[in-house]
């Protein structure tokens, strides 16, 4: 059988209380009472049970963190830098895969359920209310990579993607194309709205250019090559602002399929520089997304919310800058 509590507490000859004490964070316990409970702790094999500690404290240290787009690629870094940055520091994450979930009531019943101390929504897609409504419920929450606010709701961490779709635009336009598209993503997602505005909004300033826009149905690999070998169909742009890293690599196997040249025929500019788009056989020219930068940002809300939690609502914005790789021609 494992060691107790009552067992240390024989073992270091003091009381249940005290073991207690020491194995639970910001309690008050004397140096000398730390010393003989850890000793006879580490006789005996003693781990601190987090349920039972968590009936004490009243904490769980379980942080929710929320997505729904588990099947593109550049969540895996996500969920290895939030896991990896929440367990350091000492909390627990609990992971929820929304699929294809667009309420967030569902979800709110489970974490408060599991008596989450709080809750991240790491999705570029889902809209403000989605996080707020964990916010009514009475769970901190903070909404990574979320939409931009003047005056936010929630704690937001992410980058202006209004200004993510001016960057591609000016890229697109300095290169000097004379035809120019945006492969966007869902047409439902935040993010795409955000970055076809911005987009637009750059490529207005120069009328000599002809610019369109279409839509995928999903942020995916299968969605961005479908929606390309559509277009490739009806008569391609020069050169196209794809929503996503994802995306941009599913446009790049229809191009290369129909046995056209990237970046001679067609040229592909990004957004997110996951790891695959610095790959050899897709050398993506990219706008990268400082998803460690945004990632350690939530992660210390987080923290500061557990000790605050009616901390005033905060927008942290990352700037975006160009990956220069191979498909897009050179600027002259």
């Amino acid at each position: 059988m494992p060691a107790t509590l009552k067992d240390v507490a024989e073992r270091a000859g003091v009381s249940r209380s005290a073991v207690s004490r020491t194995f639970t964070d910001g309690a008050s316990v004397s140096a000398k009472m730390r010393r003989k409970v850890e000793k006879a702790a580490a006789e005996l094999g003693y781990s601190p049970n987090a349920l039972a500690s968590s009936l004490t404290t009243g904490r769980t240290k379980l942080i929710g963190l929320v997505s729904n787009n588990f099947h593109n690629p550049i969540f895996l870094e996500v969920f290895d830098l939030f896991t990896r940055g929440l367990q350091e520091r000492g909390l627990r994450p609990l992971l929820v895969n929304l699929s294809n979930e667009t309420e967030p009531d569902s979800s709110v019943r489970m974490l408060r359920q599991y008596s989450v101390d709080g809750v991240v929504v790491a999705s570029s897609t889902l809209p403000p209310a989605f996080a707020m409504a964990f916010r009514d419920a009475g769970i901190p929450v903070v909404h990574s990579f979320g939409r931009l606010s003047g005056a936010p709701q929630v704690h937001v961490v992410g980058i202006d993607n209004v200004e993510a779709g001016r960057l591609a635009a000016r890229e697109l336009a300095a290169r000097g194309y004379g035809r120019v598209a945006m492969l966007a993503g869902p047409e439902s997602a935040t993010s795409t709205q955000d970055r076809l505005a911005g987009f637009l909004e750059e490529m207005a300033l120069h009328p000599e250019i002809a610019v369109s826009h279409s839509f995928a149905s999903a942020y995916s690999f299968r969605a961005g090559r479908t929606e390309m070998q559509a277009l490739l169909a009806q008569g391609p742009a020069e050169a196209y602002f794809c929503g996503d890293d994802v995306l941009s690599i599913g446009a790049l196997s229809a191009v290369r399929d129909a046995g056209l040249r990237v970046p001679e025929d067609i040229g592909l500019i990004g957004l997110n520089d996951m790891e695959m788009a610095g790959w050899e056989n897709i050398d993506l020219t990219t706008i990268r997304q400082p998803i460690q930068q945004i990632i350690r940002s939530s992660v210390e809300l987080v923290v500061a919310m557990l000790a605050e939690p009616d901390r005033y609502p905060e927008a942290r914005l990352f700037p975006c800058t160009v990956v220069e790789r191979g498909t897009l021609r050179p600027r002259p």
